[in-house]
Formats: structure tokens, C-alpha cells, sequence
């Protein structure tokens, strides 16, 4: 294994889940998470472990769930200094081919802050306040400094996986997930139509749906369509 998948590995075994969200991932639009991360300091010393605690407030925003195959991860993960790492671990855990839903993250980081306390006793106080304020999409999450982002994207996965299970029974209830004869799910198909119209309308540039459709192996067969809309133009 190469240096980095062994660096990833450890982050993601360190990464602990101490207050998990209470709202499950909301299958037809987007889906805002409120999170804390905490983290002993990078620079510490074995001797000054626990003397300070480094605070990471922000909000990691899931766009509304595609049907896709793990390919999709290189490009799903932005606002993330290590995305395209965590996307190859990903897939050399379930590998290429297994079809599902992922999600297009997106990370904003609000603050961060080093205070004067042990990781347990921020970290408890950090769940007593949300618990008190009621918050359902939130969490609090302790991590590990040097790649916090990617304790972020390992809660965030996992958080997506246990939505998982509700989120294809809501699909497979409408038949999104249903294929056609070139192995294209419905769902995918009415994403491009839509993503068409939202071109025509100028709504979203060309590129985008070009993209999508190379993404998927498409583009030959809406090549002429796709042309024609520089035609009407």
C-alpha cells in the first residue's frame, strides 16, 4: 500500500462519531449537517496530550443524492484538501464497479479554534449544547489534526451509507433505479433530461451536461441533441 492509503487508513480507524446526526439524509434535495470536529493539536507533545483541543465548527452540505457507480467519487468531493485520496480509498475498499447513491459534498468551514481543555471535556460540552438547542442535523465528531478533512469525509460517507437503505427504497419506490437495455438506471436518464432543459433555459452552461454525459458513456448517443443547442442559439 502506497504512503498515503496508510496515512488514510489511520485517520479513518481514529475517526469517532461521539454525537451522530438525528435526521437521516434527505433522499429527494439537499442536506445540511452541522458538525464540530475536535482534534488534539498536530504540534503536541506525547507529554502535552490532552492540554489542548483544536475546534473545527462548519457545515458540510449534501447535494441531492445521483445514482452512480464509485468512478463518480473523484470528482463528488470539493472544499477538501485530501478529496481525491479518500475517493481512491473508497474504492479500493468496495471497489469500481458496485452501483448505489453517492452524494456531492461540499465543506464549509466556519472556524477554528484552540482552547485550553482536554478533547473529552470539549467535546462533552459541545454535545450537551446541541443536545440542548435541539439540533437534528448535527454532530460532533473527534478526529485526527493532521487530515482533519478526511475524519470529515470518513463521518460523512458513513453517515450517506446509514442513509442509505431509505434513500433506495424511496427510488426504487418511483422506479429510478429501474435499467434500461444500456444498463442505464431511470433516474439517470430523467437527470439529463433535466439538466437539457436547464441548459436551454441558461440556467446551466453547456459544459456541465457535456460532462454528465461523457461521465456516463452518453455523449455519442445526445451528441446531435447536444449540438442542436448551439443551433437554436
Amino acid at each position: 500500500m502506497e504512503p498515503w492509503g496508510e496515512k488514510i487508513d489511520y485517520v479513518v480507524e481514529n475517526t469517532e462519531v461521539l454525537m451522530p446526526p438525528k435526521q437521516a439524509l434527505i433522499t429527494f434535495g439537499s442536506t445540511t449537517v452541522h458538525y464540530y470536529l475536535v482534534t488534539e493539536p498536530v504540534y503536541a507533545e506525547p507529554s502535552d496530550i490532552g492540554d489542548e483541543t483544536v475546534i473545527r465548527e462548519g457545515k458540510v452540505i449534501a447535494e441531492r443524492p445521483k445514482i452512480v457507480t464509485p468512478s463518480y467519487l473523484v470528482n463528488l468531493f470539493q472544499g477538501f484538501e485530501h478529496g481525491k485520496e479518500y475517493a481512491e480509498f473508497v474504492l479500493r475498499e468496495y471497489g469500481p464497479h458496485e452501483p448505489g447513491l453517492l452524494y456531492r459534498y461540499k465543506n464549509e468551514l466556519n472556524s477554528t479554534d484552540i482552547v485550553s481543555e482536554p478533547l473529552s471535556e470539549v467535546a462533552a460540552k459541545l454535545i450537551a449544547k446541541l443536545e440542548w438547542e435541539r439540533e437534528l442535523l448535527a454532530a460532533v465528531i473527534k478526529g485526527v489534526d493532521e487530515m482533519w478533512d478526511i475524519s470529515l469525509m470518513k463521518f460523512i460517507h458513513d453517515f450517506t451509507a446509514n442513509s442509505f437503505r431509505d434513500n433506495v427504497a424511496e427510488l426504487q419506490g418511483r422506479g429510478l433505479l429501474d435499467v434500461d437495455d444500456s444498463h442505464i438506471p431511470r433516474g439517470v436518464r430523467i437527470r439529463i433530461e433535466e439538466i437539457f432543459d436547464q441548459v436551454w433555459k441558461g440556467q446551466r452552461q453547456p459544459q456541465e451536461l457535456k460532462l454528465e454525459l461523457e461521465r456516463w458513456g452518453l455523449f455519442r448517443e445526445y451528441e446531435d441533441r447536444f449540438l442542436s443547442l448551439f443551433r437554436r442559439r
